[in-house]
């Protein structure tokens, strides 16, 4: 069972937490969500107030939601569900139910927001801004040749995050 905690309370290794567990990104709405793996991301101090930063690339199915929603969610779950979230990271929504086909639950704040049932800490994010990275701003050319060799560059949401939920 989740419980909302502080934002402030949340204390974790982002660099374990996102870079080696993995998070799921979850937008849409009660109707239609979607959600996918990311292992790229950040959270700190943006515009004074508590933030994250997610990476879509444009051809990712969750791309589309995140782009008409104004919310997003991050879910941290327990290393038990790791084959969940590798089938999340290598399997589209476009084509299957990805929800039942990787055994997760969609589940819903009370303003509809979608976020994954199995999570041990979700965090809501209200997007604040929205950019494609572009070629010629990545300054390291071994990133862009080992990362970006076909150019698809990812698309960089940030959003104050809003609420916390942690389960006890």
């Amino acid at each position: 069972m989740l419980k909302q905690i502080p934002v402030d309370s949340i204390s974790m290794n982002v660099f374990q937490a996102i870079g080696k567990q993995w998070m799921l990104i979850t937008a849409g709405d009660r109707e239609d969500c979607n959600t996918m793996t990311a292992s790229w991301g950040g959270l700190g101090i943006l515009w004074g107030k508590p933030a994250a930063t997610a990476y879509v690339r444009p051809q990712r199915y969750t791309h589309s939601y995140m782009q008409r929603e104004d919310y997003f969610t991050l879910s941290f779950l327990p290393e038990t569900y790791r084959k969940a979230l590798a089938y999340c990271g290598s399997h589209s929504g476009r084509e299957e139910d990805k929800w039942a086909a990787s055994g997760l639950t969609p589940a819903f704040t009370e303003q509809g927001v979608p976020y994954v049932a199995e999570a041990e800490l979700v965090l809501v994010v209200r997007k604040q801004f929205c950019q494609r990275m572009e070629g010629e701003s990545i300054l390291d050319q071994e990133v862009k040749d080992l990362d970006y060799p076909e150019a698809d560059y990812h698309y960089i949401y940030i959003g104050q995050i809003m609420e916390a939920y942690k389960a006890f």
